[in-house]
């Protein structure tokens, strides 16, 4: 949010999303009891809110604008097959048979990465054992923040409003072969287990809901995160679990980062990209371990594991601007 706020674009996202500074854990099973009602750390700082929710398509649109108007070029269906350079510049050829020419060239293109496999990087995304089904329904009244079920069907059950009157509901598993034309059956035979505002996001489960289901990964890059003129952000270079929900937080400030190093160097030095990589490795390290270790320890049952700690560790961590 610090980031946003300094693009000039939280005043949007504030009024095309969800802002709430609290979090709840209720019982599974139909009463849906309330356990408790914390504050979430603002890890922002204190004059902005603990989170915010916001379906991502609004999220990017309100971004492709800003950055329109700062000058850049967008080209959509252009799909990267090869990434070459010599010491003044990156040649990229589309699957078209197009070549640009750049300067630099940051792949901040996901988990799947074509920039990371052109480049001869080798680290790739490994499965955590998880899986989660999501999907994007009507928002009830009692929906003003999330709440987590930990237990039941599921090991974690959880909503985020992202609007007036719309939010996000997940349900997160042990990693399994799925049929997706079966999708919607399957989420809403698993939400049948939790109560609450559950009994409506089921409805609209079973009423075709669009839904979704990814397996959880993992992977942090331990040496160079570039090559040459060439590097690599985000779920590129470091990927977690959603269980602490700070992967597109750290997407967010590795561009902020990089480009703070760009402009300082002026000109094209590969120090910079060392520079970028060093000071975000101890961040992204923190949340992707930790973020896997939550995980970790409901899939094996662990009972005892100290939660408070973890989230405390990454708290602050994140809190500290970057």
């Amino acid at each position: 949010m610090r980031v946003l706020r300094e693009l000039d674009v939280l005043d949007e996202l504030l009024e095309h999303g969800y802002a709430f500074n609290d979090l709840a854990l209720r019982a599974p099973g139909p009463d849906a009891t309330v356990l408790v009602v914390m504050d979430d750390m603002r890890v922002g700082g204190d004059d902005l809110p603990a989170t915010i929710g916001i379906y991502r398509p609004e999220l990017n649109e309100i971004v492709r604008r800003k950055a329109e108007e700062a000058g850049v070029t967008f080209r959509y269906g252009t799909k990267v097959v090869e990434v070459e350079q010599d010491p003044e510049s990156v040649q990229v050829t589309a699957e078209d048979g197009t070549t640009y020419t750049y300067d630099v060239v940051i792949g901040a293109d996901g988990l799947n990465s074509t920039v990371r496999e052109a480049i001869g990087i080798t680290e790739r995304p490994e499965p955590t054992g998880m899986g989660i089904w999501r999907t994007f329904v009507p928002r009830p009244e009692e929906v003003v923040r999330t709440d987590l079920y930990y237990g039941g069907p599921a090991f974690i059950a959880g909503y985020c409003p992202t609007g007036d009157s719309m939010m996000y509901a997940y349900l997160v598993e042990a990693a399994q072969e799925r049929d997706l034309t079966e999708g919607p059956e399957i989420m809403a035979e698993l939400a049948a287990g939790y109560g609450g505002p559950w009994v409506e996001i089921r409805e609209h489960i079973k009423n075709d809901a669009r839904v979704n289901y990814t397996h959880f990964t993992q992977h942090l890059i331990e040496g160079d995160w570039h090559r040459g003129r060439v590097v690599l952000i985000g779920d590129a270079a470091h990927s977690c679990p959603p269980t602490i929900a700070q992967g597109a937080a750290m997407a967010i400030e590795d561009a902020a980062v990089l480009a703070r190093e760009i402009i300082a160097a002026d000109t094209f030095d590969e120090e910079s990209f060392r520079s970028f990589r060093d000071q975000r490795v101890p961040r992204a390290r923190v949340v992707v371990e930790n973020s896997v270790q939550l995980g970790q320890w409901m899939l094996d049952g662990k009972r005892d594991g100290d939660v408070p700690g973890l989230m405390h560790e990454v708290d602050s961590t994140v809190r500290v601007p970057v």
